[in-house]
């Protein structure tokens, strides 16, 4: 089994863990869904099934699960997977349209400083984000999205001569940081599980937290900062 697939069942398992202590806690509940279950099994049993008592125990069975918050958890859960790493682990080709291909591109470049008195920004967590369609002065990133893929180009920008950052918080997806030769960077991430490149080095983190600095680090006038988080998902920093 791959990993990707067995920290599928995990997550799905814990979640299946706290709907019993739910219901558990809940007696009237608990009640219900054996009186359900009670239902569908005497319809099963008998040799002429009685459809009446299968609707009954099934109806029964649903709207004590649908009560649960743990149920809403763990189909959000699986549909967000399957999203965005379950075909693709299958060799299921994914429609154009899907979420894994929404990719949101940060392109990067300067002008001369303007006012931001007043200004407000927002961003959306699921779907197209594009940043930087505009030439805009150089500002520290900072990006949260919940599911979908970001790459984060710094190729058409001159960084100040002072420590930059750039912030990427994200649930579920790919991330790509495109940096300039000449730049020492500080990178630092943390997963649940995801693959790391950096420098030409590859690595799979297991619920770990990496941070490397580049070998031009000390000496570079520019240096850039990365910070990551996600949940599952690959990120990549790369040269151009």
């Amino acid at each position: 089994m791959k990993s990707p697939w067995r920290f599928f069942i995990v997550i799905e398992a814990l979640l299946a863990i706290f709907l019993l202590w739910q219901l558990s806690s809940n007696p009237a509940m608990l009640i219900m869904m054996l009186f359900g279950a009670l239902n569908i099994y005497w319809a099963l049993r008998k040799h002429r099934r009685r459809k009446f008592q299968l609707i009954l125990g099934s109806v029964i069975l649903i709207i004590c699960l649908v009560n649960s918050p743990a149920t809403w958890l763990m189909l959000i859960f699986a549909v967000i997977f399957l999203g965005l790493k379950g075909f693709e682990i299958a060799g299921i080709s994914m429609p154009n349209h899907s979420l894994k291909n929404k990719k949101s591109i940060v392109m990067v470049e300067t002008t001369d400083p303007t006012s931001h008195n007043g200004e407000r920004k927002k961003q959306s967590w699921i779907g197209n984000d594009r940043i930087g369609t505009q030439v805009f002065e150089w500002d520290d990133i900072n990006v949260a999205i919940l599911a979908g893929d970001t790459i984060v180009d710094l190729g058409n920008t001159l960084l100040p001569k002072e420590d930059s950052i750039v912030i990427v918080r994200k649930g579920f997806g790919r991330t790509r940081i495109l940096v300039p030769y000449g730049i020492g960077i500080l990178f630092e991430h943390a997963t649940l599980y995801g693959k790391v490149e950096f420098d030409e080095d590859t690595q799979v983190l297991r619920n770990e937290t990496i941070k490397v600095y580049s070998e031009d680090y000390d000496e570079s006038p520019r240096r850039l900062k990365i910070v990551t988080n996600t949940l599952v998902g690959d990120v990549e920093v790369i040269r151009v």
